[in-house]
């Protein structure tokens, strides 16, 4: 059995811009702090990491809880308008792919993302990416990409697996893939890796990299 596991934005859908827009502006509007896009800087990528961070690094963990609910609050209430206002288009091909994987009996499939899972699921709906069943784990079950990805892992099924790939866009991808000893496919240009495929119109690509 072969787990195939995916980030969602930048991976599955064309949302990497419009969120990290909308996570700049709910931590602006909730703490006036200006953040620039610059994630790699931070120690855990991930919605739940990054503003972990944002608050130690600006002395205000005595408020850590109302911070948080008040940003992700925000910050999902900002996903949904844009949504509401804008087609989100899928990564090319990534809906058939998914749905070829789907169909096979020797893949398990789980979603991994480091956004919260309320606004990953309105991302993936509004991409039309919308296949009951997949397992999701998100920052809202951990701040750290490793363990995001053990929880997918766990929650896609509790048997051994014969090889384990993830998808995904960014280098905290890659280096929580590699920690883990997951098989890595890059997917559009923002890294660069030996497995990679520009979207899923490469889908007899990605499905050699699988091993499939």
């Amino acid at each position: 059995m072969h787990l195939v596991m995916f980030d969602i934005d930048g991976t599955l859908v064309e949302s990497y811009d419009f969120d990290t827009e909308c996570f700049q502006a709910a931590v602006k509007d909730v703490i006036g702090i200006s953040v620039g896009p610059d994630w790699g800087r931070y120690r855990h990528v991930t919605d739940s990491g990054i503003l972990s961070d944002i608050i130690e690094q600006s002395g205000l963990e005595n408020d850590r809880e109302r911070i948080f609910f008040d940003v992700k609050n925000q910050f999902v209430s900002r996903v949904e308008k844009y949504i509401s206002c804008h087609d989100v288009s899928p990564i090319y091909g990534a809906f058939d792919f998914l749905s070829r994987l789907v169909k096979r009996q020797d893949v398990v499939l789980a979603f991994a993302t480091g956004g919260w899972a309320e606004s990953a699921k309105m991302k993936l709906d509004a991409a039309g990416i919308k296949l009951p069943g997949i397992a999701l784990a998100s920052s809202s079950d951990h701040y750290c990409r490793t363990e995001i990805m053990r929880v997918a892992e766990i929650r896609a099924s509790k048997e051994d697996y014969d090889s384990k790939t993830y998808f995904g866009d960014g280098p905290w991808d890659q280096k929580a893939s590699e920690t883990l000893g997951y098989n890595f496919v890059s997917v559009g240009n923002r890294i660069r890796s030996a497995q990679s495929i520009n979207d899923y119109a490469e889908s007899d690509k990605a499905l050699r990299y699988i091993g499939l």
